[in-house]
């Protein structure tokens, strides 16, 4: 069992483990870039990929349910913002903090990242998954990590709920 994330033509299937690794080291790398509405949107999507949360092997997200913008200059910054998370977790940003070495953390981080790169966001999302709206964007931060999560929602960040 495993989860899907999908960017157009492209897929990244990953197991639980590389699921929870893959999000870990993004979320890490979103927390420390968020700054505009979107990008804690975007977090608050993240966080929805909890599987200790949301159960095992029903995660998972695909880059056309995301409300990426209006204009032209939206989309691309939200994709400029994505790209630039993904880079930054690529460099290992926190990976300290996580308690294990994610040894494939680095192929997962990089297949996404050539998903997100060829990925072309358009207007018309198609939401069926549910990108998360203005009002439920993940603003709270976890006070003992430093990680933006789902709190008062659930009782704290990946780090928190983890194994």
């Amino acid at each position: 069992m495993g989860n899907v994330f999908r960017g157009g033509q492209q897929s990244l299937y990953l197991s639980n483990g590389g699921t929870e690794v893959f999000v870990g080291t993004l979320m890490l790398a979103v927390s420390e870039l968020a700054e505009e509405e979107w990008d804690f949107r975007f977090a608050a999507l993240l966080t929805l990929q909890d599987q200790n949360v949301m159960g095992r092997g029903a995660v998972g997200f695909d880059l056309r349910d995301i409300a990426w913008g209006a204009t032209p200059r939206e989309r691309a910054r939200a994709k400029d913002f994505v790209l630039r998370a993904t880079e930054l977790a690529l460099s290992r940003h926190r990976w300290s903090d996580l308690g294990y070495e994610p040894s494939f953390a680095p192929d997962h981080l990089s297949r996404f990242r050539a998903m997100a790169e060829s990925f072309e966001p358009t207007a018309a999302a198609r939401l069926a998954d549910g990108f998360p709206g203005p009002g439920e964007q993940a603003c709270a931060s976890c006070v003992r990590h430093r990680i933006l999560s789902a709190l008062p929602y659930w009782d704290g960040c990946f780090l928190c709920t983890g194994p």
